[in-house]
């Protein structure tokens, strides 16, 4: 029988990190203590893309990090399946945030997915807080291309980022 995970990974493509995956992975690390963020290169997200670089999503999340003042994390860009990024970095679990029930059967059949490749990787979600239910990397995009504020949704340097990107003054 497998152990409780010391050492889990919270996979995403955090185009950009929003203060609902902030709160995720502080609670992740509360729970596990040792967290790795997994940064998804994901370059045909929905077809579309990523807005930010790979590198610059990484930069991002651990300067959210920093002015979060959540130490102790590692910030990893990872490309292919997860499972084999959980082995190289020696993680035994995966935690996954979830908002509504069409997040949870997503989640579901990704977990069910990862159980069959590597079922020694154990999966496990964890309920966005009450006021971070509605946020999404998608809202906080779509808000900050029609220059509506972010502040509340994302921390100082993920909403300069994204003035900067969509041409708004900060």
């Amino acid at each position: 029988m497998n152990s409780s995970p010391t050492h889990v990974v919270l996979p995403g493509t955090y185009d950009p990190i929003t203060l609902g995956h902030l709160d995720v992975i502080v609670r992740a690390k509360r729970l596990f203590g040792r967290v790795t963020v997994a940064v998804a290169a994901s370059r045909s997200k929905h077809g579309v893309g990523t807005i930010f670089s790979l590198d610059e999503r990484v930069v991002m999340i651990r300067d959210a990090l920093i002015e979060k003042g959540v130490e102790g994390v590692d910030v990893l860009p990872f490309e292919g399946l997860l499972v084999n990024f959980c082995r190289e970095v020696g993680a035994s679990g995966v935690v996954k945030g979830l908002r509504a029930a069409t997040d949870f059967e997503y989640e579901l059949q990704q977990a069910d997915l990862n159980a069959h490749l590597a079922p020694d990787i154990e999966s496990v979600f964890v309920m966005a807080s009450p006021q971070y239910g509605y946020v999404s990397s998608s809202i906080v995009r779509e808000l900050a291309s029609l220059d509506s504020t972010v502040d509340t949704l994302v921390t100082a340097n993920v909403a300069a980022c994204l003035a900067e990107r969509y041409g708004h003054k900060d």
